[in-house]
């Protein structure tokens, strides 16, 4: 199994500089969608659902202060991905890879995962609840 790091590094290495917050919700895409068509987890780390929508963490502290991000950005290895892992991401970049990072969030805003994880908080508010994947692997499987 690949770390987060490594997954961000295959996609930056396959769709090119992005922002950070781009990297984010793809990273959040392609845990989901491997979940839905592995039944399997891509990578171990946490998605918390902050305010712009999902966050991995150990990503974050990666890219910090950073806009714009290109690939030795972040010291993932790319390589590290299996065969699986590499076409689940390839497959989340082909129909998620054209939208914006405001697009990316404005969609992670409008699914249950990211909105049950946020119940409670107010728009804006600060928050580390975690995103479970049995909620990804539910919601998305439905798709």
């Amino acid at each position: 199994m690949a770390a987060v790091i490594d997954v961000a590094s295959f996609i930056l290495q396959e769709h090119g500089p992005m922002t950070a917050m781009k990297l984010q919700k793809l990273v959040y895409y392609s845990q989901a969608w491997h979940l839905v068509w592995e039944d399997v987890e891509l990578f171990p780390e946490d998605v918390q659902a902050w305010a712009n929508g999902p966050v991995v963490p150990d990503l974050y502290r990666q890219h910090r202060g950073l806009f714009r991000l290109g690939q030795t950005d972040i010291p993932g290895d790319a390589s590290a991905l299996a065969v699986p892992e590499k076409s689940t991401v390839k497959a989340v970049l082909k129909y998620y890879g054209k939208l914006s990072a405001q697009q990316l969030s404005d969609l992670t805003h409008s699914e249950e995962p990211w909105q049950q994880a946020r119940k409670g908080y107010a728009a804006g508010q600060r928050s580390y609840d975690l995103i479970p994947l049995s909620s990804m692997a539910e919601y998305y499987s439905s798709l």
